[in-house]
């Protein structure tokens, strides 16, 4: 793989994987898996800022290292493993931490959105920024492909590598370019006064990717709607069930929904059963994929460590520059003491 792209991004494995995920990120990660060395992690440590109960964590990460396999991501061609299996990241956290201001931080977004639906203000949901730089930093990344809702701290990234290679004189850190897909914003399955809040397990509003049968149809059906007649025009530009339709459909099969809305005639259900066959049709292969590899749990774990054995490679490799940068002197041989 050299010569090529390095490619970085992560996905928190805070609970069953949804459409949002898929289109504002996994997506992305299957495209880009044949254009350059894909390194994507699962970030439990990010996730620890939020769950606190071990069983949940082990189960969820396991459960995402599943779902990315099964939608698509090959083994053979990219780099998948656990965020905690590099230990030298939070090292670099740490050193990052010396070099980046404060009021970096208190400006990022996220953390005022977060404490704003209600989750405890620790210091892992505020330093979040700082992880997230060592995380892409740590292997020298040349492309994030982040959702949109990433896109802050992408930048906030891209300063803290700037801080370090200007306090150091150095040009250790490259400057990642973020990646985003023609969709970084999923709505979710609800509005917030009248407009559409992006699809989000903290909201509540998403649709699972392995959700099947029931349960899948349950999740579609209650999407909201208004109360406009069946014989009535609709606004497509204004329904969560359009939007989401669109995210599976061809330019030609949005453009004739869209018209037959404006129309009127035709009722909210029949088109949330369209996006149910959509979904279906999507995902079909993916949950049999998945259904193989749960059988097969050492297969799953052998790729995790394939994929934490490169990138701690690399992450040893930055971390010999970022020493000779700082002056920190490492301990690389241990001597016994003489007896008596």
């Amino acid at each position: 793989m050299s010569g090529q792209p390095r490619i970085l991004s992560g996905i928190q494995p805070s609970g069953a994987l949804h459409l949002g995920n898929y289109f504002g990120a996994i997506k992305q990660y299957i495209e880009l898996q044949t254009q350059g060395e894909g390194l994507y992690f699962l970030a439990n440590y990010h996730a620890m800022s939020t769950i606190q109960d071990p069983r949940l964590l082990h189960e969820y990460t396991h459960d995402a290292a599943l779902d990315l396999l099964a939608l698509g991501l090959d083994p053979n061609r990219a780099f998948l493993f656990r965020q905690s299996d590099v230990p030298e990241l939070t090292e670099l956290t740490w050193i990052f931490f010396c070099v980046t201001g404060k009021g970096l931080l208190d400006r990022a977004v996220s953390f005022k959105d977060k404490l704003a639906q209600g989750l405890k203000p620790n210091l892992g949901l505020y330093n979040y920024p700082v992880l997230m730089a060592a995380d892409i930093l740590i292997y020298r990344s040349h492309l994030v492909p982040v959702g949109g809702d990433q896109k802050q701290h992408l930048e906030m990234s891209r300063d803290i590598a700037t801080y370090f290679n200007q306090t150091y004189d150095t040009d250790v850190f490259p400057l990642p370019e973020a990646r985003h897909n023609e969709t970084p914003n999923v709505p979710g399955t609800t509005k917030d006064a009248g407009t559409f809040q992006k699809m989000s397990k903290s909201y509540g509003n998403t649709i699972e990717i392995f959700l099947e049968g029931k349960p899948l149809r349950q999740a579609v059906m209650s999407i909201q709607t208004d109360s406009t007649p069946v014989e009535a025009p609709k606004d497509p530009d204004r329904c969560i069930v359009f939007a989401l339709y669109s995210l599976f459909a061809t330019p030609e099969e949005k453009s004739k929904l869209a018209e037959s809305y404006r129309a009127g005639g035709m009722g909210y259900g029949a088109v949330k059963k369209a996006l149910l066959a959509k979904i279906d049709e999507t995902f079909g292969p993916a949950r049999e994929r998945r259904k193989q590899l749960a059988a097969d749990p050492d297969t799953v774990e052998d790729i995790l460590r394939r994929g934490a054995a490169h990138a701690r490679g690399l992450a040893r490799e930055t971390m010999e520059l970022v020493y000779q940068a700082t002056g920190i002197a490492k301990l690389t041989k241990l001597k016994g003491h003489p007896a008596g």
